[in-house]
């Protein structure tokens, strides 16, 4: 038997060996580098910041608030015993949500109305009005929050909810 020789005209119309082995080839170094156009290496430079975390205002409300009842204990410390839980739960709050936010909790620096003296009724009263006003916040907040936040900022609106019925 006789050894045929092929020529390219005895080949059927397709594809040579060589033109697929260069075909992969292109195709390994496109899906490489299609990879990074989503990752800061390509990235221009151009996109703008994150927008804030929904939680934020939350969060600064319970460093605010934490702030108010402080400067209420500080005023008058015989509030201690009805104080220091209510603005210890505020200072936990704003941990957690800043840990759930992945931004640092800032201090905030004291409110005028925290530091204004007056009688213990007055205090008191004004201490209300703020703790009713964070829970309505955190209430409206709940019922638009996604499902993996929601029960933080429900816990955080019935704190204050009760925080407004301890400062009766």
């Amino acid at each position: 038997m006789a050894r045929r020789r092929t020529t390219p005209h005895d080949r059927a119309l397709g594809h040579s060996r060589r033109n697929l082995l260069r075909a992969g080839a292109l195709l390994a170094l496109g899906g490489a580098v299609a990879p990074l156009t989503g990752c800061d290496l390509l990235d221009r430079g151009d996109r703008r910041d994150q927008a804030p975390d929904p939680l934020e205002p939350l969060a600064t409300q319970a460093r605010e608030l934490a702030a108010r009842h402080r400067a209420a204990l500080a005023a008058d410390p015989g509030l201690a015993p009805l104080l220091t839980p209510i603005a210890d739960a505020h200072e936990a709050h704003a941990a957690e949500l800043a840990k759930l936010t992945g931004r640092p909790a800032a201090s905030p620096g004291p409110s005028p109305e925290a530091t204004t003296g007056g009688d213990r009724a007055a205090v008191l009263a004004a201490l209300r009005e703020a703790e009713q006003g964070g829970r309505e916040a955190a209430a409206k907040l709940c019922a638009e929050a996604p499902a993996d936040r929601a029960a933080l900022v429900g816990s955080i609106a019935a704190a204050r909810a009760t925080h407004v019925e301890a400062l009766k």
